[in-house]
């Protein structure tokens, strides 16, 4: 079967790996362009070490992308971790279809940030599907899906890369086994059921302190490790990391600082206190809480602000 594989990043790359050692055809990859001063993609170095032929298409809209695409031939078109604007007209050329990976439950979480956005909204299972896309924002029937529990002090980056990395790969091979043997289902999306929200980045990543405790806690780890939730202290903005949470009665005004110690800096939250295990500013590196209220002056009772 020959297969065209779109992708980016160490998702790609793996389930490249993977597909050539189970000595599947990879007639062409698909990867992002090469951006000035950032390693080339993974996806694209592996694809070039086994001289396959690799393409980096600015869009996808261009009537000759469209048509060199064509030329390959495939019988099946793989997505393993797509961010760009994929017109349907590709979707349709494969004779057995394209399929698609994304994290999440589907029709849950549609979007670039479906795993931000469960730990965010306190969500106690997600999961992962793969789908049949339609041209639409992670509409299509599903294939497959796969689901996991979401662990009270898990963040985004612990789903990922301990389990929804994984297992997608896992689920991609699965897919493919059950298109070739012609077993694979086309289940509709239920649309009563659908959510989107919006890339998780800076335009939606401020700590409100106004929100009850499990709330900002949630927020902290469902924006670690990007884009890192902000807050800031004498105008200079700072990202909160490897949070924890302890319920205790506390009498401070949200967003005090109560103590600076080893452990983190502890912050006061409505009904409960967070502890701050590492921060960055937008202009360091990230270190340990402690060292970096050192570092800016911190100290208990400064308010730290959105």
């Amino acid at each position: 079967m020959r297969i065209v594989l779109i992708g980016q990043a160490a998702f790609g790359a793996k389930v490249l790996e993977t597909l050539l050692k189970k000595g599947e055809n990879i007639v062409a990859v698909y990867a992002p362009p090469d951006k000035p001063t950032v390693r080339p993609d993974p996806l694209k170095e592996l694809a070039i070490s086994k001289n396959i032929p690799v393409f980096q298409p600015k869009t996808y809209k261009d009537d000759q992308i469209f048509n060199e695409f064509k030329e390959f031939n495939p019988d099946l078109t793989v997505m393993a971790f797509v961010t760009d604007i994929i017109p349907a007209r590709f979707f349709e050329v494969p004779q057995k279809g394209t399929i698609n990976y994304h994290p999440s439950l589907l029709p849950r979480h549609r979007g670039a940030s479906a795993i931000n956005w469960a730990v965010i909204m306190g969500d106690t299972r997600t999961g992962l599907s793969v789908f049949w896309p339609d041209g639409g924002i992670d509409t299509g029937p599903i294939l497959l899906q796969k689901e996991i529990d979401i662990g009270p002090d898990d963040t985004t980056g612990s789903l990922y890369f301990n389990h929804l990395f994984p297992l997608g790969v896992e689920a991609m091979l699965e897919s493919i086994e059950a298109i070739k043997e012609d077993r694979a289902p086309k289940i509709a999306q239920n649309e009563a059921e659908a959510t989107y929200e919006p890339p998780c980045d800076d335009k939606v990543s401020s700590i409100d302190w106004n929100k009850p405790a499990q709330e900002v806690y949630n927020f902290v780890r469902g924006c670690d490790p990007q884009p890192g939730a902000r807050a800031v202290f004498n105008k200079e903005k700072m990202r909160f990391y490897g949070a924890k949470l302890i319920e205790a009665p506390i009498d401070k005004t949200p967003g005090t600082i109560l103590q600076i110690d080893d452990e983190g800096m502890h912050v006061a939250a409505l009904g409960a206190k967070l502890i701050i295990g590492k921060i960055k500013s937008d202009k360091g590196k990230k270190m340990p809480a402690n060292e970096f209220a050192n570092q800016e002056g911190l100290k208990p009772g400064d308010q730290i602000d959105v």
